[in-house]
């Protein structure tokens, strides 16, 4: 039996980063994005890095975490300023830090960069007993420049690895999932992220090795959920 068979709506979940990235988010929007957050106990909001306090304080004395996205959506920022990014928004109440790969520096095959970068990262998350995901923007990149960030990740182990932004021209594949997974094994996670906006498409990355789900679509995918195990 596959796991989206068995698994039970509170763990679905606490898979499911509950997101809004858009550059209009206001106040309404952010306290209505941790409202339905906290009401499903989703793992976390993905938010940009400005809003973390605010939603900090909504959230506080909940379950659910909230996220920071560092050098987004492009990742074309330098090494001190992702740091400095992510050590901000940890000061300001953030758990769990997503940060965009210098995409073009992995075109230039200068990997070492893309090593010390992760290196970096991974570092200042680790200090502050929060969250490390690195995100990979799968659309962008040939497999196996996807092959070789995984083995990256599979040395420098950050908590996770992600698919993508949800900003590029296309989002998370369950065979690009797999092919994650395959690569760092057990000692890294795997977050498919961009696109996933209905239960079938989740449960489908789900089944090749996502661990953690980012979507704007949680009350859609929840929804659907419970119709197809209500008709079971």
């Amino acid at each position: 039996m596959k796991y989206s068979e068995k698994i039970t709506r509170e763990q679905l979940c606490r898979l499911i980063d509950h997101t809004n990235l858009k550059a209009y988010a206001d106040k309404e929007m952010l306290r209505t994005l941790c409202e339905e957050a906290k009401e499903n106990h989703c793992a976390m909001v993905a938010i940009n890095s400005s809003p973390v306090s605010y939603c900090k304080e909504l959230l506080k004395d909940t379950d659910v975490h909230v996220g920071a996205a560092i050098s987004f959506p492009l990742g074309q920022t330098t090494i001190n300023t992702k740091v400095f990014e992510a050590q901000n928004a940890i000061e300001s109440g953030a758990d769990e830090i997503d940060y965009v790969i210098n995409i073009g520096e992995l075109k230039n095959k200068n990997y070492s960069y893309i090593e010390s970068e992760m290196k970096a990262m991974v570092e200042v998350c680790r200090k502050n007993n929060v969250i490390s995901k690195v995100i990979l923007e799968i659309c962008y990149l040939t497999e196996d420049e996807i092959k070789k960030v995984s083995e990256i990740a599979r040395k420098v182990k950050p908590d996770y690895i992600k698919t993508s932004t949800g900003f590029g021209p296309s989002g998370a594949v369950k065979e690009t999932v797999k092919l994650m997974k395959d690569c760092v094994g057990e000692s890294v996670k795997v977050k498919a992220a961009g696109g996933i906006n209905s239960w079938k498409v989740c449960r489908e990355m789900i089944d090749v090795g996502a661990e953690r789900i980012g979507t704007s679509s949680t009350l859609k995918i929840l929804r659907e959920f419970d119709e197809e195990r209500a008709g079971k």
